[in-house]
């Protein structure tokens, strides 16, 4: 028996979803027999609702963390099959969540003529597969495999309780703003030869985020120093060498794979030193030369009085607002850094989840910042 669903932001976030993964797999240029099933909104907007109740429960004093991946069981590698199926409904998701909640687990869910049953779990997604995850109670995230690419999933509408926000794929205001838009879903930052799709900073940014303590990169030109002039001296911890194990090159004989997970081992390194209090300085293609420095004014500049802040969520509208009403000393010190060194970019993670990139913009002549943690749930 199909019941009504009663989650009414599910109904409306629902045919929006639909649409975004039809839109995708039309413009996709892989086989769509690699392609996974595309949603439909009723089935979108029936998990959403079992999801949202499954939420607010706890098992054992638990509330549950889990990942629905939509699709049925021929369209997944190896999977883990139930011998019978279970009803989709928040108790069977409240018993199972234990199970699932390690990374890269997600629970199989389909439909037959009497609703939504989940069949056993997947490991491997194909491109463009339905993923729902339960972050906490209230807290859903709609999100997708990246065709083809490497790196953490697309998402595509965050939904916290009665509040929907549906990510903006082109968001227009960042059009002066490359840095600024190479952090939006299916967008890339410069390849470094590689010919493959570079989300290096969006991991960064998702390691960073996930320690919890907050943290400041400030992303430097490579072969510059000018970077110092913005920074306390001595620096209390230099890399000398630079630290150069990110890397988009593959070596000589080297899988894709392989390189993905040095990737991965890489990027968690440098994410780590991000916990240190202080900032932590890239270069633009990845080398590590310092964490823990104090950013300053430059003796040639100004305070930073002014800046635009947006988000890529549909509907947002871009503010204007000194850097100190958007957060802490992180937040001004990124903006007084970039204020001063227009070539660089600022990342900052706030202890409180809320993720910040800092740019400057030719047209607006001030920093811009962009909030881009809708895109790291």
């Amino acid at each position: 028996m199909l019941s009504e669903p009663t989650y009414l932001t599910a109904r409306m976030a629902a045919p929006m979803i639909e649409a975004h993964f039809a839109r995708h797999r039309a413009a996709s240029l892989e086989d769509t027999d690699r392609l996974a099933a595309p949603p439909e909104a009723q089935w979108v907007e029936a998990v959403l609702d079992v999801a949202f109740w499954a939420s607010l429960r706890r098992e054992e004093g638990h509330p549950p963390r889990i990942s629905l991946a939509l699709l049925p069981p021929e369209q997944v590698r190896r999977p883990l099959l139930f011998g019978h199926k279970r009803r989709l409904t928040p108790y069977n998701l409240l018993k199972l969540a234990p199970a699932v909640e390690q990374p890269g687990i997600h629970l199989g869910v389909w439909h037959d003529a009497d609703g939504l049953y989940l069949w056993g779990t997947a490991n491997a997604i194909p491109s463009l597969g339905f993923v729902l995850e339960v972050v906490e109670p209230g807290l859903l995230v709609v999100k997708h495999r990246r065709v083809g690419g490497f790196g953490k999933y697309v998402n595509v509408a965050v939904l916290r309780g009665d509040h929907l926000q549906l990510v903006d794929e082109d968001h227009g205001g960042l059009s002066d703003c490359p840095a600024l838009r190479a952090f939006l879903p299916g967008r890339s930052l410069p390849s470094a030869g590689s010919g493959e799709t570079d989300n290096v900073l969006l991991e960064l940014a998702a390691a960073m985020r996930a320690h919890g303590r907050g943290g400041l990169v400030l992303v430097v030109p490579a072969g510059s120093d000018r970077w110092q002039e913005s920074v306390v001296h001595p620096l209390s911890y230099p890399v000398a060498p630079a630290y150069k194990g990110i890397t988009l090159r593959r070596r000589p004989g080297q899988s894709r794979r392989g390189r993905q997970n040095q990737l991965h081992r890489s990027i968690g390194v440098v994410g780590g030193f991000t916990a240190v209090d202080g900032a932590t300085v890239i270069t633009q293609d990845y080398h590590l030369l310092a964490f823990g420095a104090k950013v300053t004014r430059a003796a040639s500049s100004t305070p930073v009085e002014m800046m635009t802040l947006t988000e890529p969520v549909v509907g947002s509208e871009p503010r204007q607002l000194h850097p100190a009403q958007n957060g802490g000393t992180r937040h001004l010190a990124a903006a007084q850094f970039v204020h001063d060194q227009r070539d660089a970019i600022a990342l900052v993670a706030s202890m409180d989840g809320f993720f910040t990139v800092f740019a400057w913009s030719e047209n607006l002549q001030q920093v811009h910042a962009h909030r881009i943690d809708v895109l790291l749930l």
